[in-house]
């Protein structure tokens, strides 16, 4: 069983540096749809047999575009989406991106779960719906046999739950890689658990840090 942890194609919010974790607005770019289309060309060769996106509309364009190049249906799920910031969505200033920083750095380096932004998820509030979700899906997965899952989600949720998943990937490891739009993070199930077999064009033969 593997499964595709891909993050959506550039968007509006992107260029405009925009919070936008909310609703259905900002789609995405030109170049995301580019971005989309050469996704679904990589993925074709692989018999993908199910596809899950986040409710945010970049993430559901993205999903469109790739399901419907490998003539497949996708499903939404809440467990994707990006996670709420609170009073800084729709906000684009510097303070409220140093905000943002503030918080990451408070969950990844000083393991302070509870922290928030005013109105926003904690570490917590996403682990809460992420985590069982996967869980679920390797849960069905060993037993049905099910393999080649995609799911089209966020650079920002997965930064913070894929260390919780992957079995040789730790947080040190996400805060010295992002991922770039499109970017695909490839994880097998093992009798270690869910193991991280690339992460973009990075190919791992050994545990993350």
């Amino acid at each position: 069983m593997r499964l595709y942890f891909v993050r959506h194609g550039e968007s509006e919010a992107n260029l405009l540096q925009e919070f936008s974790n909310r609703g259905v607005k900002h789609p995405l770019t030109a170049m995301g749809r580019e971005q989309a289309l050469a996704l679904a060309q990589t993925l074709n060769g692989i018999a993908v047999t199910r596809i899950f996106a986040s409710p945010i509309l970049r993430a559901v364009q993205t999903a469109e575009i790739v399901a419907g190049e490998l003539g497949l249906s996708y499903e939404v799920t809440d467990a994707l989406r990006e996670y709420d910031v609170g009073i800084l969505e729709v906000r684009s200033d510097a303070a409220s991106w140093q905000r943002y920083w503030e918080i990451n750095d408070a969950w990844l380096v000083r393991h302070e779960w509870d922290a928030r932004i005013e109105q926003g998820e904690s570490f917590l509030d996403i682990r809460r719906r992420f985590v069982p979700f996967i869980d679920q899906l390797v849960h069905d997965g060993a037993t049905n046999r099910v393999s080649n899952i995609v799911l089209v989600g966020h650079g920002g949720t997965y930064r913070c739950m894929l260390p919780l998943v992957l079995a040789n990937i730790g947080f040190p490891f996400v805060l010295e890689r992002g991922m770039g739009h499109t970017d695909v993070v490839v994880a097998e199930l093992t009798a270690d658990g869910l193991t991280c077999l690339t992460w973009g064009e990075l190919s791992l033969n050994a545990s993350g840090n």
